[in-house]
């Protein structure tokens, strides 16, 4: 009886795992950097849907790739695994997916739509300059990000400032 009471939030006591889950999940969903891996990922799958229904198959992985990158940065940082695991350079590899995949998504869509003709190809093209377009501008916030971090990190690892020679001396002359 006392368990249930304090497993109940509405009661004040505390938060189950699993509201704590969906609390995080939420609470990085309204943030800029969730919505836009977000639409990342949705436009993935739906590039990829069309990669398959089209003649243009042969570019069927990037998108699929693309998805799988953008869902596991977004329950990392959903999760907070950046916070967790700071071995791993996480802006930097955030950084450098979403170059890679803005330049493949802009030459895969132009292929696609200048070579294939069927519409399910095109549509996939239309829909990963979109993609380029979204991929650019997380990559720009990306970049703000990492300039941040990394100016942070200058500022605290900068050296004292050094003692002049009155400083060192030990007499206590006047």
């Amino acid at each position: 009886m006392e368990r249930a009471e304090a497993e109940d939030p509405e009661s004040g006591g505390a938060v189950p795992p699993g509201a704590r889950l969906l609390l995080s999940f939420k609470e990085f969903l309204s943030s800029r950097k969730g919505r836009l891996l977000l639409a990342e990922a949705v436009l993935s799958f739906i590039i990829f849907i069309c990669y398959i229904a089209s003649s243009a198959g042969s570019f069927l992985i990037v998108p699929l790739l693309t998805l799988l990158a953008a869902l596991c940065f977004f329950f990392a940082y959903s999760l907070k695994l950046n916070e967790r695991f700071k071995a791993v350079y996480w802006l930097l590899a955030d950084f450098l997916c979403g170059i890679i995949a803005a330049i493949i998504y802009f030459a895969i869509s132009i292929a696609a739509v200048s070579k294939y003709s069927d519409t399910a190809s095109k549509a996939a093209g239309v829909l990963g300059f979109i993609a380029t377009v979204v991929y650019c501008v997380y990559v720009y916030l990306t970049f703000n990000d990492l300039m941040t971090y990394l100016k942070q990190g200058d500022s605290s690892e900068a050296p004292e400032p050094r003692k002049s020679e009155d400083d060192d001396s030990d007499s206590d002359s006047d």
